[in-house]
């Protein structure tokens, strides 16, 4: 391969303007009656209205959905449009006697009520997994970036794989597995790891090299197309984006608007100043063990910085970032959204739902919480 008209069809880089940014959230589906998983996604998509079906599409598992911005010039736009669609949601449920949330995880859900959703692409990701297919269902939140050139994206995806640590640290949102306390700020993260092509990829030297690996194992028959990779962070070349994944599901608006301003402050930053180093773009251990970490403790992780030899404090990490990011979050007009990261290095998802779990009512509590908080 050795240049773009020799590129399979899936591989054409579709033109797009650069940072432009839409958002997919995971969403669970809740019985109103108790705040347990609602496995009913095939009763709940023949009654969506067509206008939220435009945006909605099924998950593996029955009792999760996703809602699908559009593309968006700015990240206040991109939130009014989330912030409609889960206020459409949750009305459309109601007849249903359903509810809608938003975390990485249901804090009391177990395997073994795992019901699969119908559906092709479901099906060949059964034939794929078996019942690796019914672990505990996990929701996460996935964050585009328009990027006009398929050689920046290939290079912003290498320097973003280093972010990831600190992005699963922010936003870890799902310290509940199986209705106990894992010890962990993200369980969905080691649980989402059971699935095969998860992780943080390896980096690579050009955008033709990365189509070259992913063609390998299309034209081998691992899977039917490059969607089926679920690596952290992946090009998207049917956007014409770089599509980072790590995140767990936010359960206000406000939050997730937070991450989408910090992951396009960095795309620009990386794209236009670069901004990691290429030591610690191949530092692959660190990186691996970094993920680990922050999955493990949230915003109270001490991510290990290869170059200075040393581990350094999430908040202290976010600060530099930020520091870094703000004349990109100034040209991007997102300054206010991207603001509140500073708040999520103080307090997380996974903490404040640990505090709401210690009340009277318990998990169901908490569950309800999640669920009022869904359009707030």
């Amino acid at each position: 391969m050795t240049g773009a008209q020799e590129r399979p069809s899936w591989a054409v880089w579709q033109p797009t303007e650069s940072y432009t940014i839409g958002a997919e959230e995971e969403v669970m589906l809740l019985l109103l009656s108790d705040w347990a998983l609602a496995w009913e996604i095939d009763r709940v998509l023949p009654t969506l209205s067509p206008e939220l079906m435009k945006h909605v599409t099924p998950e593996t598992h029955s009792s999760a959905l996703e809602l699908r911005t559009g593309v968006h010039n700015t990240v206040e736009s991109l939130a009014t449009e989330l912030r409609s669609l889960r206020t459409s949601l949750r009305d459309q449920l109601r007849p249903l006697v359903l509810g809608a949330a938003s975390a990485g995880t249901h804090p009391a859900t177990v395997w073994s009520e795992t019901v699969l959703t119908t559906g092709e692409r479901q099906a060949a990701v059964y034939g794929s997994m078996r019942e690796l297919a019914r672990r505990e269902p996990t929701f996460g939140l996935h964050v585009h970036v328009g990027i006009e050139d398929p050689e920046d994206a290939i290079r912003l995806a290498n320097a973003m794989r280093c972010h990831v640590p600190l992005l699963l640290a922010l936003s870890a949102n799902s310290p509940f597995w199986q209705g106990r306390d894992s010890g962990l700020a993200s369980s969905r993260t080691p649980l989402f790891q059971a699935f095969p092509r998860v992780g943080i990829p390896r980096a690579f030297r050009s955008y033709d090299s990365w189509v070259r690996a992913v063609q390998v194992l299309i034209d081998t028959g691992a899977f039917p197309e490059p969607t089926f990779l679920w690596w952290d962070v992946r090009p998207q070349p049917k956007f014409g984006t770089v599509e980072v994944r790590i995140m767990d599901a936010q359960t206000t608006v406000e939050e997730t608007a937070a991450l989408v301003a910090l992951v396009r402050c960095i795309a620009r930053l990386e794209v236009e100043e670069g901004y990691v180093g290429t030591d610690l773009i191949e530092a692959v251990e660190a990186l691996e063990e970094n993920r680990f970490i922050a999955a493990r403790d949230g915003i109270r992780a001490r991510l290990i910085d290869p170059e200075a030899m040393t581990r350094r404090a999430v908040p202290d990490i976010t600060r530099d970032l930020l520091e870094a990011c703000a004349p990109h979050a100034k040209a991007l007009g997102c300054e206010f959204e991207i603001d509140h990261v500073r708040d999520m290095a103080i307090s997380s998802g996974a903490e404040r739902q640990l505090a709401l779990a210690r009340g009277e009512s318990r998990l169901s509590g908490l569950v309800a919480e999640l669920a009022d908080r869904f359009c707030a």
